[in-house]
């Protein structure tokens, strides 16, 4: 009992350890990094007293690590693997290696950096990739500057692809210099140990805090040179508005291989750095440390005109600098694969800078994409503080080919989960912050896309959001759909979010149940504002994205059962419905040459769930069929085919449906979710 606990201290420690380091950027970027600790524990299978590595394992987070992310191993048969090491060319054999040191089941899997870890003789070891310790194991005399820094406390560690043979190299340093603490890793990061978990965590934040202060004291002032007249930064709304301007374009550019999701920031550290001359060399030398380059590829395609050059010149010079970047990465990759190499995975870049602007980065989702612009400030950083003392000098292409196209990484991709059918794609929806919206919107979400919730009120949109995840997920925005300069500011934000936009649904709506001679002109001026005009003002500034984007899209519209049944005391709304009904028909054949699908569904009266019902229109058509407000649905459903009610989540169903990969062929479609209305039977 008295070793089970003495583990579970040392795991708990470990846990802890690893959440305060991993929460500070300022110690280690997203993902970055791993640690460990070293203890005893009983074999259930031999009731011996074994000594045990836990070291977190491949993927996850730092900061938000939890037990089920480390890798319990056996110590002595990962530090036995070395009678069997079959040299560095062959070192990628050790990681299977590991499967057979593992002690107990579950847990993650082990990392490269495990040998690392086991190998180093303290009983606790962390590796951080700090901005400012990078900074030195990028600088040309790295070697030297650790020495003055440090002197003999942290050991340099030329640059060594991570893997058995590095935590052999770092072993026979720390046996060398036996009162040293870390060790600089050339162009990668730091590493630190101690003889208790508190020991090393001060080791590692010393060594990030004494470099840091170097850097500070030392460091020139403009490391980046002298600033380029006409390339700072543009007034806030000014570069928000061109970067809006531009987004589509710039994501049709990441996207050439396959479609991305982006994000955009217009941080000071990235205006700054555009501003200076020194950005055009440093761009080209590209990041260093492995975490960096893996997400941000191995350089960021930049704009080379100042921040006030005309729309029109920008998007026509991004696309040259395009087809320049890929034929570069293209001419990267032939000159560093061999036959046993992946095949290349795309030629785009992950990273577009415009100066006076900022950063568009992008992924495979929303997260990726925000944390590949996170990596690249973390770039920019370690550029500053490597050119304010020395020359910024990073890892060779060949080094960093063998890491991105290493098999071990390629192995790692191959073990992602299939995507959802939404993945990647990007949604506004209107009058989303209930109801059918809302619905549409969390289905929409549950199968991969990110979605921007579109309603009258911002605080009940950005609530709708909030529950469906965090801004990866969903943002909400305050849009008036009868206003252009609101609908223009939603597709905007919807730009701005996610990079781009991929489908839209027009769900925004009301009614008012009046028979003809009741109706007065407000209520027919309202209703077609609302449904029609709307509809046509957001397909109208959704279908210039969609068409500058030049990757195709959805546009749906939430019509009615009503826009092809004569139904009672409705002529107002019902009218409206026929116009939107018509609107799908009219561009699904003027967008069908840019791959934009456009159609309809028509549901039935949806009383549960809807904002419409509930707003007073429930009450209105209870009166007209004689029928208790409670009751109206049963009414709705007893009148049907099927004999069903219709509810928010059936219209979600179809709009997965309509806008998914099964149906890419299907535009011009208006689909019924009605249970069966006969009379509403399309001719």
């Amino acid at each position: 009992m008295a070793t089970k606990a003495v583990a579970t201290k040392t795991v708990e420690q470990l846990i802890e350890r690893s959440n305060r380091l991993g929460s500070d950027p300022r110690n280690t970027n997203y993902a970055g990094g791993n640690t460990s600790a070293k203890g005893r524990a009983k074999d259930p299978a031999s009731g011996e007293t074994v000594e045990l590595i836990w070291v977190k394992g491949s993927g996850g987070d730092l900061g938000t690590l939890t037990e089920s992310g480390l890798a319990a191993l056996r110590l002595d048969r990962v530090r036995g693997l070395e009678a069997v090491y079959p040299g560095v060319e062959r070192e990628d054999e050790m990681v299977a290696a590991f499967d057979y040191c593992l002690h107990g089941s579950g847990g993650a899997a082990p990392s490269i950096d495990t040998a690392m870890h086991a190998l180093v003789e303290k009983p606790h070891v962390d590796h951080l990739h700090p901005d400012a310790g990078i900074a030195i194991a990028t600088a040309a005399d790295g070697p030297e500057l650790t020495e003055r820094i440090y002197g003999g406390k942290v050991v340099w560690v030329p640059w060594r692809r991570p893997g058995f043979q590095l935590g052999l190299d770092i072993r026979e340093i720390q046996r060398a210099n036996p009162d040293a603490v870390g060790c600089i890793l050339g162009g990668h990061g730091i590493t630190a140990w101690g003889e208790t978990s508190a020991e090393a965590e001060r080791s590692s934040r010393w060594i990030i805090r004494t470099a840091s202060a170097y850097l500070k004291q030392h460091g020139k002032a403009e490391p980046f040179g002298r600033a380029l007249q006409g390339y700072g930064a543009l007034p806030p709304a000014k570069r928000r508005a061109k970067a809006a301007a531009i987004a589509a374009h710039v994501r049709a550019i990441a996207s050439a291989d396959r479609p991305m999701v982006g994000h955009f920031t217009d941080a000071k550290v990235v205006t700054d750095f555009l501003e200076r001359a020194g950005h055009r060399r440093l761009t080209e030398l590209g990041t260093s440390c492995p975490d960096h380059f893996l997400r941000t590829k191995v350089k960021p395609l930049v704009l080379d005109l100042p921040a006030d050059a005309p729309l029109e010149k920008v998007l026509a010079r991004l696309r040259a600098l395009h087809e320049r970047y890929r034929a570069d990465y293209a001419a990267y990759y032939d000159a560093h694969a061999t036959k046993d190499s992946p095949a290349m995975r795309g030629a785009d870049p992950a990273i577009v800078l415009v100066p006076g602007v900022g950063m568009f980065s992008f992924g495979k989702d929303k997260q990726t994409a925000r944390v590949a612009g996170e990596f690249y400030i973390n770039a920019i950083n370690v550029m500053r503080g490597a050119e304010s003392v020395s020359t910024y000098t990073p890892i060779s292409d060949a080094e960093k080919f063998r890491i991105e196209y290493w098999a071990l990484e390629e192995a790692k991709l191959q073990r992602q989960p299939k995507p959802r059918p939404h993945a990647g794609r990007i949604a506004l929806v209107t009058g989303a912050a209930s109801g059918i919206g809302r619905a549409i919107a969390t289905r929409l979400a549950a199968e991969g896309a990110c979605v921007v919730i579109a309603d009258l009120s911002l605080e009940k949109a950005q609530a709708a959001a909030a529950e469906l995840g965090s801004a990866d997920v969903a943002i909400g925005v305050q849009c008036d759909v009868t206003k252009a300069a609101e609908v223009q500011a939603a597709v905007d934000a919807t730009l701005l979010a996610f990079g781009g936009l991929d489908l839209v649904v027009n769900n925004a709506g009301l009614s008012l149940s009046r028979s003809l001679l009741e109706t007065t002109e407000a209520d027919w001026d309202l209703q077609h504002d609302v449904m029609a005009k709307g509809s046509f003002l957001v397909s109208r500034a959704a279908a210039r994205v969609l068409i500058d984007q030049g990757m195709g899209g959805d546009i749906v519209y939430i019509s009615s059962k009503n826009a092809v049944f004569a139904g009672p005391n409705n002529i107002a709304y019902s009218a409206t419905k026929a116009d939107q009904a018509h609107q799908v028909r009219l561009l699904a054949a003027e967008l069908g040459q840019h791959g934009v699908r456009v159609n309809g569904i028509n549901p039935d009266g949806v009383v549960r769930g809807s904002g419409i019902f509930a707003g007073g229109w429930g009450a209105s058509r209870a009166k007209v069929y004689g029928v208790k407000e409670e009751e109206l649905g049963k009414y709705y459903a007893g009148r049907t085919l099927l004999g069903l009610e219709v509810l928010p989540e059936h219209v979600a169903n179809a709009v997965v449906a309509l806008t998914g990969p099964e149906l890419s062929h299907t535009t011009g479609l208006h689909v019924p979710v009605d249970s069966g209305v006969a009379a509403a039977f399309l001719r």
